[in-house]
């Protein structure tokens, strides 16, 4: 069996040079895939971290050592306190998020604030932010679905009802409302749509919901004081929670 070492970790480093440090080019790569290859990767990148190289999965970013072979799953932090790690994926997001095909979302509303909306239709905190954002004027919604199957089975044909609606809008209104919990949905064909947006999904690194992305800004969970602030309209009080 191939000696493998998996870490689970974080790291603080103390002293970060300006440039990413480190040789992470087509030779880390082709250790990589030999060290790994079953792992799917789709970047591999400098880190500040000499020894390592930032790798960019389908979901997650880690970090791999060439000379050793380890990978290693955890978060770089700098001595002033802030997760590089994390700002890495907010500017991977920022890009993903200005190449999102919007014309797939389920397009709710029209106004100057946008808010790009990941749900799954029976999560409880999911359904608080429909209902909160319901309530709200001013606001362009695009809906796209990451049905969280092991916790609701039941979430992703009412996912496949809502994206093969001719009126989709309003069909997610009544599925986030709870119409369909205790009666059949209506009969419907699939349309293939949601396998999409899981791959949308999952190519912006998200595995949770709710999440929402308020005129570019990211909120894990639904956070109705964080999403006010957000928002340029006035504020109202809601109670606010998260999955």
């Amino acid at each position: 069996m191939k000696k493998i070492i998996l870490l689970s970790f974080a790291f603080l480093v103390s002293a970060i040079s300006p440039v990413l440090a480190g040789s992470c080019g087509d030779d880390a790569k082709s250790a990589l895939r030999n060290a790994y290859p079953n792992f799917a990767f789709k970047e591999v990148n400098p880190s500040p971290i000499d020894a390592l190289c930032e790798v960019v999965s389908e979901k997650n970013t880690l970090y791999f050592a060439p000379t050793s072979g380890h990978l290693v799953f955890g978060e770089i932090w700098s001595k002033e306190g802030k997760n590089i790690t994390a700002e890495r994926q907010g500017e991977r997001t920022a890009q993903a998020l200005a190449a999102l095909p919007l014309a797939k979302a389920v397009k709710i509303g029209s106004g100057s604030d946008t808010v790009i909306e990941i749900t799954d239709p029976d999560c409880p905190y999911c359904r608080k932010g429909s209902e909160y954002f319901a309530g709200k004027q001013g606001i362009t919604r695009y809906v796209f679905f990451l049905p969280l199957d092991r916790l609701h089975p039941s979430a992703a044909r009412k996912a496949e009802f809502v994206l093969a609606s001719t009126d989709q809008a309003t069909a997610y209104e009544q599925v986030m409302k709870g119409v369909y919990d205790q009666s059949p949905l209506p009969e419907f064909t699939p349309n293939g749509l949601l396998a999409e947006h899981r791959k949308i999904v999952a190519g912006m690194q998200i595995s949770s919901t709710p999440r929402y992305f308020i005129n570019g800004k990211a909120v894990a969970g639904f956070n109705a004081e964080q999403i006010d602030s957000m928002l340029h309209h006035t504020p109202e009080p809601v109670v606010s929670g998260a999955n």
